[in-house]
């Protein structure tokens, strides 16, 4: 009997030990629990027809379950929670004055889900923390069956990254196992990615939105995920740091002289420390429950099978129109294996790029697919891919306006430039227009290139006629003459007119080749006076990640921090006013530079603080869309600070990384008074392929 039990012992015993090493990875500590169970209820229980409503720091205290019938309108659903939330605030105020005799059963049950002989001062709290979640359990049940596509690859990309395979159950907190979908804030698949965070380490443009690509998506999740252990060090705070961002948790710990989750939830205050960063660790857990065993809580279900699929690299631009036909595949087909190619080349204003790793059907092999591919008429394998065409959006522009100028819809202005909501466009952004698109300026004869490669900026020029002059692009224009204002060029400027190769001749390593600096963006170039920079010509982005540590908001007594890439022109151009005054207001001598990390007083007679917050946001994120446009992060290296190690060298000239990239790395760092001894952790950089 007793050698009959050894084994089973033995094997009680391994199981027993890796149960302990999964709970010291991922630990689920006992004052979590509450938040825990409430999750799962949101998750198992309660359909997104209705809701529950909740105090929203203890998550035990849930004061009802709303259920709506099937189809009720999100705004029928929000006017009724709103409604019971005055009821609920009502009777908790009325409790809060230290009424306990004569209370109705309403009464008295709202009372009862506090612990006997509450305090007055915490149901008054609780009267401002009334809040309402939205039922998931039918999105969760559809997300399950949804995960079975995905699952095992992303838990091998995990295991591969060196990143927990439980964290397989992230998606469904993320997007429901859904890789289609966007949220009110822009982010964007199965990871939801905003394009921000997303353009670190994938493509992202109005061709390919590699977001929406499961298999690519779930390896820049991982690598975000790692990167985010290597700054805090747990996996709980990595994992919170997913939705928080690694510097915001790394300020927690510092702040309460802690790294254990469950106390930086109950203690840790921030203004951007909300319900959601807060519950994030707690509603993980909860779904991970649940993707353990699913039948538990949704009985047997059929998951959606693995698709089995092979790759195909593409040697020339194509219209999908001519891969479809060569292939023998319909486009619905095409497009359900590849959902990262945009609307744009769906309807042939772009064309797939060269290079694109096109996923077919695995029962099309890939040497099959190759071959079919050899089939594609010469004339229809391109060299290149449409010339973008933009405009940049003046002060009262409408979509409708622009798209009526140029002569294309709305909606086609919409899908190139990945809009959500027609309404939202401001001044100062970059459009990208249809290449068919008409009007807006007239039509220059084209000219051969000057001998000596320089044209002399004449009367009446812009950099739009210069660039349609002699065939090239705006952009291409702009970037071989390092311009900071692409609207401002004087009359005798002398420009480099970019060489335009022929069709045939065009090289698949053209962006190897070429590869502009990572230093060419904004780090290479200063004007402290007028604040030029090589990245403030760029198509806006969304708000920095939250991977970014700087600190963007005005202080008290009108002052800021200086962040990277920022000089008193700048503030000058925000505030519309001199950069004279700005020095003499802070006694600041010409020519003497203001220094990262260090305060700046500001003179907001002309503006708001927060119109001009919102300046300095809209310049540090087109900065970072510019740099992510043509570089992508592969890893990262250390370096330790030498004696006579400066940061401008360290950036420009050793690694030539932009200062606020090496900010995002290292967040807890003073950049205002390196030392040397000091380890920096360098983002390692890769050209992106040539754009198309």
């Amino acid at each position: 009997m007793l050698r009959f039990f050894r084994p089973a012992l033995a094997m009680l015993l391994l199981a027993s030990a890796a149960a302990a090493t999964g709970d010291e990875v991922l630990p689920r500590p006992a004052n979590l629990e509450p938040a825990i169970n409430f999750w799962l209820r949101v998750y198992t229980e309660v359909e997104s027809s209705g809701g529950v409503i909740h105090d929203s720091r203890n998550l035990d205290v849930v004061y009802e379950t709303l259920s709506m019938p099937s189809g009720t309108s999100a705004r029928a659903l929000e006017r009724r929670s709103e409604e019971r939330k005055r009821e609920y605030r009502k009777i908790l105020e009325k409790l809060a004055r230290g009424k306990r005799n004569g209370l109705s059963a309403e009464d008295q049950r709202v009372l009862s889900l506090w612990p006997p002989g509450v305090s007055n001062q915490t149901l008054k709290q609780a009267s401002r923390r009334l809040r309402f979640q939205l039922g998931q359990a039918d999105r969760f049940r559809r997300g399950l069956i949804r995960s079975g596509a995905w699952r095992e690859h992303i838990q091998q990309t995990l295991r591969d990254h060196g990143v927990p395979p439980e964290l397989v159950a992230l998606p469904h907190v993320e997007s429901s196992y859904n890789p289609a979908a966007y949220s009110r804030v822009g982010a964007a698949g199965l990871w939801q990615f905003t394009r921000s965070t997303g353009r670190r380490f994938l493509r992202v443009d109005s061709v390919v939105d590699e977001r929406l690509n499961p298999h690519k998506a779930s390896v820049a999740a991982a690598r975000l995920l790692k990167e985010n252990y290597k700054l805090t060090r747990t996996w709980p705070l990595a994992i919170t740091a997913y939705n928080h961002g690694a510097s915001g948790m790394r300020r927690a710990t510092r702040k309460l002289g802690t790294s254990e989750i469950d106390k930086i939830v109950s203690e840790y205050r921030s203004r951007t420390f909300g319900f959601a960063s807060r519950n994030f660790y707690a509603s993980f857990l909860a779904a991970s429950s649940i993707d353990t065993d699913p039948a538990r809580y949704f009985g047997r279900l059929v998951h959606d099978p693995r698709e089995p699929s092979t790759l195909v690299e593409l040697p020339h631009f194509y219209r999908v129109s001519s891969l479809t036909r060569a292939l023998g595949i319909g486009i619905d087909s095409v497009r359900h294996y590849n959902p990262d190619l945009r609307p744009a080349v769906w309807n042939e204003n772009k064309y797939v790029p060269r290079g694109y790793q096109l996923r077919l059907p695995a029962t099309l092999a890939q040497g099959s697919a190759e071959a079919l591919l050899e089939r594609i008429p010469k004339p229809d394998r391109l060299a290149r891919q449409h010339r973008d065409r933009f405009h940049k959006v003046r002060r009262g522009d409408s979509l409708s306006a622009i798209a009526s100028r140029y002569r294309v819809s709305e909606r086609e202005l919409m899908e190139l430039n990945n809009l959500r909501n027609r309404h939202r466009i401001r001044a100062g952004q970059v459009l990208v227009l249809p290449d068919r698109a008409r009007g807006g300026s007239r039509q220059v004869a084209r000219s051969s290139r000057p001998a000596d490669g320089i044209y002399r900026v004449r009367r009446g020029d812009s950099i739009s006629r210069v660039a349609s002059r002699f065939g090239v692009s705006e952009a291409d224009l702009v970037e071989a003459n390092a311009l900071s204002d692409p609207d401002r060029i004087t009359v005798g400027l002398a420009l480099s007119i970019p060489e335009v190769p022929e069709p045939e001749t065009v090289s698949r390593t053209k962006a190897a080749s070429k590869q502009p600096a990572p230093s060419a963006s904004p780090p290479a170039r200063r004007d402290t006076e007028t604040g030029a920079s090589a990245a403030a010509k760029t198509t806006p982005a969304p708000r920095p990640s939250v991977g970014d540590p700087s600190d963007y908001s005005v202080h008290a007594r009108d002052e800021i921090i200086v962040q990277a890439d920022e000089t008193l022109g700048h503030y000058a151009e925000w505030l519309e006013t001199s950069a004279s005054h700005l020095r003499r207001i802070n006694g600041i001598a010409f020519g003497r530079e203001i220094v990262i990390g260090r305060p700046v007083r500001l003179d907001f007679a002309g503006v708001t603080a927060l119109e001009f917050e919102q300046r300095r946001l809209d310049y540090h994120r087109s900065l970072q869309e510019e740099f992510f446009s043509a570089f992508r992060v592969t890893g990262t290296t250390a370096h330790t600070l030498r004696n006579g190690d400066t940061l401008w060298d360290l950036a420009t000239q050793e690694y030539r990384v932009p200062v606020w990239l090496l900010r995002q790395y290292n967040p807890d760092v003073d950049f205002g008074a390196l030392a040397p001894g000091t380890t920096l952790q360098v983002p390692q950089l890769a050209a992106r392929a040539e754009p198309g």
